[in-house]
């Protein structure tokens, strides 16, 4: 796809990836089915955030409901704790199934999820979630057969190609081993109401984020026609510190903010929903003309399918536009932008195109730092590479950044280090926190949940792909980044199948980049050597901390490089030094193995 193609051409390989991607999605359930019956899968407990999980749920979910003209939105009460331990991935499985099935069963109307406090203990919160739509409902039959495996509501709208009749199975089952409980409340012609009930660990540590300074005090207003998403709107909006008015009509609105002026207590800022069903574009513009008469600045909310319609009739169209459900962390930093402009270089309005997002890359690999900024700037980022901590902290004190990608060992002042002393400065400056993502090549769930906790918002494990990065940068930052195309999936194997050298892995994992892919290679066979002597004089030296940073170096090194044994060899190793096994000196030698069976390969080949 990523080659010069005619657009039949094109036509046909989107309808392949559309197919594989039903495909695999089909086998992923099975799998999973499968693990469970098994009594093989095991659950994560790391930190995790339930609004922005919520949220970055139904922002992925939120074209499919649009397509329809439904109102998606969530609502997470002001008692919710939203810093919790637990496994995010799988409980973003679940949640991801429920709306899935809700937005496939409802014509007309809404969704919303909800997350409510049930009760609360000093370490402990019992939570509910539920998930409610207006569609078709169900008959007792149905909800009686409906967490059976492989089986299906019996109605026309079930009867769509592609289904295995898992899902439901599948999240009662992992609710199950969470120690929770899933169940639904319908009525045929009016709708459903899927609820799940767990008791989770609160996340003492993991300080919920404050309202910020610089919005705390301001008047806002809120318009938008539907009752529910004006509600959740104002508990975004209070959860900023914002003094909030709501609005039903756009002409209240107007009224309000001439009044308030007049009185000498002007809204500062005004957040609008907007639909083509009740706003036209070319009334938005009006509307916000009117209001900027009266120094009261706006954002507005529209559906995902119908941003470009009202991008033009906008004089900053990135800067006042956000799409539905409204992710709390993505407003945050759009009002602060509004109200204390940081003036990012290259920052252009609407007429000239949104601005790229700024993104500055640590890593002391020169391989790895050329690979993701390689990828960066093909995807439209402007982007710094830097190769050690102390240029890190000196970048970020010069120039203001929308991201950082930190890697996490690196000598000197490691990421952790370098994440402080940022976090430090912080503290002495205004404005938002800048959010640094950690990339790591390999990390036990203890080490993630350090990573969270030492100041760092999210990690990455290498090897990353061009849809992880625009996913990341688009999470944190709210810019969007060029679409990446889904790269073929990762082959699976055991050790004795890995191939020592595999150009087209190396393919793969440079994007599509024969030259990049061949530097890649040529960067990690010319410091093999040193590599492997280092680690030798680690393991004679006895010096357990060493040996366990040049594994991770080379297991860093070999991510992005079509060398499958080698990397595999990293891997084991690192864990089993990592876990003080006795079987780290066996996986020691397997890797010293892999170096010279690589290395003598690439002789042959060159």
């Amino acid at each position: 796809q990523k080659s010069e193609m005619t657009p039949r051409q094109l036509d046909y390989l989107s309808t392949i990836e559309k197919s594989a991607d039903n495909l695999l999605g089909i086998i992923n359930e099975i799998l999973d089915f499968s693990k469970i019956e098994a009594g093989k899968l095991v659950l994560d407990s790391i930190p995790f955030n339930l609004r922005d999980l919520i949220q970055d749920t139904l922002t992925i979910l939120a074209p499919a409901a649009h397509a329809k003209q439904l109102e998606l939105l969530s609502l997470v009460y002001r008692d919710t704790p939203t810093s919790l331990v637990g496994d995010p991935l799988r409980l973003k499985q679940i949640l991801t199934n429920l709306v899935s099935n809700a937005i496939k069963f409802t014509r007309e109307g809404t969704i919303v999820v909800r997350a409510m406090l049930d009760d609360e203990h000093e370490d402990h919160a019992q939570l509910r979630i539920s998930v409610q739509d207006t569609g078709i409902g169900l008959s007792p039959q149905d909800v009686r057969t409906l967490f059976q495996a492989f089986s299906q509501a019996d109605n026309s709208l079930a009867r769509q190609p592609g289904g295995t009749g898992l899902g439901l199975v599948i999240s009662k089952r992992l609710i199950e081993q969470m120690g929770g409980e899933i169940g639904v409340d319908s009525t045929p012609g009016e709708g459903s109401q899927f609820w799940i009930s767990l008791n989770l660990p609160k996340a003492h540590d993991d300080i919920e984020e404050l309202p910020l300074q610089a919005l705390l005090g301001r008047r806002a207003a809120i318009v938008d026609n539907h009752e529910l998403a004006r509600q959740a709107l104002e508990h975004q909006l209070q959860d900023c510190g914002l003094s909030v008015s709501l609005f039903a009509t756009y002409d209240q609105l107007l009224q309000a903010v001439q009044a308030a002026s007049q009185a000498g207590q002007p809204f500062e800022l005004a957040v609008l929903g907007a639909n083509l069903g009740n706003l036209s574009p070319e009334q938005l513009g009006r509307y916000h003309q009117q209001l900027e008469r009266y120094h009261c600045q706006c954002v507005v909310l529209c559906p995902t399918t119908e941003q470009a319609l009202y991008h033009p009739f906008l004089p900053n169209g990135h800067g006042q536009l956000l799409s539905k459900p409204t992710c709390t962390r993505k407003l945050r930093r759009l009002l602060l932008e509004l109200v204390q402009p940081r003036h990012l270089q290259g920052e252009v309005n609407s007429r000239n195109g949104p601005r790229r997002p700024k993104i500055l890359c640590v890593d002391d690999n020169p391989a790895n730092l050329l690979l993701v900024q390689t990828l960066l700037e093909d995807l439209g980022a402007e982007v710094l590479a830097v190769d050690n901590g102390y240029a890190a902290l000196q970048a970020v004190q010069q120039e203001p950044f929308d991201l950082v990608l930190m890697d996490v060992q690196m000598p000197g002042m490691d990421g952790r280090a370098c994440t402080e002393q940022i976090r430090r400065w912080e503290n002495t400056q205004s404005g938002t926190p800048l959010p640094i993502v950690a990339l790591t090549a390999h990390a036990m769930a203890n080490e993630k949940r350090a990573l969270l906790h030492g100041g760092m918002d999210d990690y990455l494990t290498k090897p990353i792909s061009e849809r992880q990065l625009a996913q990341v940068v688009m999470k944190w930052t709210g810019l969007s980044l060029g679409t990446p195309q889904q790269a073929p999936a990762e082959p699976t194997g055991n050790g004795d199948e890995l191939k020592v050298l595999d150009p087209q892995e190396g393919l793969r994992l440079a994007a599509g980049k024969a030259d990049l892919a061949a530097d890649m290679l040529n960067m990690l066979l010319a410091s093999l050597e040193a590599d492997r002597e280092a680690i030798r004089a680690a393991r004679l030296a006895n010096d357990h901390e060493g040996l366990i940073e040049q594994v991770h170096r080379l297991n860093g090194a070999s991510r992005y490089c079509g060398v499958p044994q080698l990397r595999a060899a990293c891997q084991r190793s690192e864990t089993l030094l990592k876990q003080e096994s006795p079987q780290a000196q066996q996986a020691l030698d397997e890797l010293d193995a892999a170096i010279s069976r690589l290395a003598a390969q690439a002789r042959s080949s060159a």
